[in-house]
């Protein structure tokens, strides 16, 4: 077994290369094949670096702990169930759901060019990371790019009016071209992502009001108090009109699970376990590029000459802060809190594999 050495500095900061090295190290470790490892450090490293620390490599212990309890099954066949000119139904069997996921998209963007849309729907999917990755590269090949995810019940959303955890955070994600780049709506149809929780946790720093329950539905600031047993509950999207969010988040359920065929309610799935469906439209075979660009390149500047409120400088577009904070990480790098660096480098040392070198202080 290799020498694990515990970097203890405060707020390790790593770079790009390093996200990915530490991710890939400890996925090797637990018996992720090459491809495996690559593919599920690449989407940890990205969402750190666009400013999601919620998907980023926190996730690496959840990950190697599902490995553990056999939720996640390595070097399982992603299987075709049914497929047609313009869709496709497959079964991830339980592989990292960032494999299963790119997997999905590949197919989508086969069947797109050829049919003009593609639909594809994966059940027993484990956690896929930022959806808003996936679709951003459907959008930088011409096509706008819809995905969402629903979780098993019991995934830690209280209905609206309840107290109980019945739903997941079911996000939805929708993306188009812009010029070279693109336009990207990722959130979640509760109040806040359970990662975020995660990560306020992990800092020791209270959360906003709004987002959390406790164990007795009592509004709570304390992130703590969504892992504490008797667990509380996040609250659905939507502050007094989180019906809407709650309704959204419900059918997303419908679609994403019960269509999907790896269900909601159910007691027999993995935790994590995620029904995904994604759906491309090809806009060449709608509207001529060239057009579209034209409207868009209208539509930008009206957003933008808006008036703005007091303390408001500038009318952001979707996902352009992920895109400046992607541009600033990569230079300065990615801080990473005390805690979190902690409970990589103990899972890090139960796999043998050291990770104590990649950090700066």
């Amino acid at each position: 077994m290799l020498r694990v050495g515990l970097h203890t500095s405060a707020m390790p900061t790593l770079n790009r290369a390093q996200l990915f090295e530490l991710s890939v190290r400890v996925l090797r470790g637990a018996g992720a094949s090459e491809v495996e490892a690559a593919c599920v450090a690449a989407e940890l490293r990205d969402a750190n670096l666009v400013g999601h620390d919620s998907h980023g490599v926190m996730r690496l212990v959840q990950y190697m702990q599902m490995v553990q309890d056999g939720h996640v099954q390595l070097g399982s066949r992603f299987e075709i169930l049914k497929e047609g000119p313009a869709f496709a139904l497959a079964d991830a069997h339980f592989n990292f759901g960032q494999v299963a996921a790119t997997q999905a998209l590949d197919i989508a963007l086969r069947k797109v060019k050829a049919a003009g849309t593609a639909t594809v729907f994966v059940r027993n999917c484990n956690h896929i990371g930022r959806l808003g990755s996936y679709t951003d590269r459907a959008a930088r090949q011409g096509c706008v790019g819809m995905m969402s995810v629903n979780s098993p019940a019991g995934g830690g959303v209280a209905p609206y009016g309840g107290i109980d955890r019945k739903l997941g955070t079911n996000p939805i994600c929708i993306a188009a071209p812009i010029g070279n780049e693109s336009l990207v709506l990722d959130m979640t149809t509760s109040a806040t992502a359970e990662g975020k929780l995660r990560v306020s946790h992990q800092k020791g720093e209270q959360i906003a009001p709004g987002l959390l329950i406790d164990h007795e539905g009592r509004p709570s600031t304390d992130p703590a108090d969504f892992y504490r047993d008797p667990p509380g509950a996040i609250l659905p999207l939507g502050g007094d009109m989180a019906h809407k969010g709650y309704g959204l988040s419900v059918m997303i359920d419908v679609v994403c699970g019960i269509v999907s065929g790896s269900g909601i309610a159910r007691a027999d799935l993995p935790r994590g376990a995620n029904g995904v469906w994604l759906y491309l439209i090809d806009i060449e075979h709608f509207i001529s590029r060239d057009e579209y660009d034209h409207w868009m390149a209208k539509y930008v500047p009206f957003l933008r000459s808006s008036r703005t409120l007091p303390g408001v400088s500038e009318i952001l577009l979707p996902g352009e802060i992920e895109v400046r904070r992607q541009k600033q990480r990569d230079a300065d790098g990615v801080k990473l809190p005390d805690e979190t660096w902690r409970q990589i480098q103990e899972t890090a040392a139960r796999l043998g594999v050291v990770v104590s070198d990649l950090a700066t202080p």
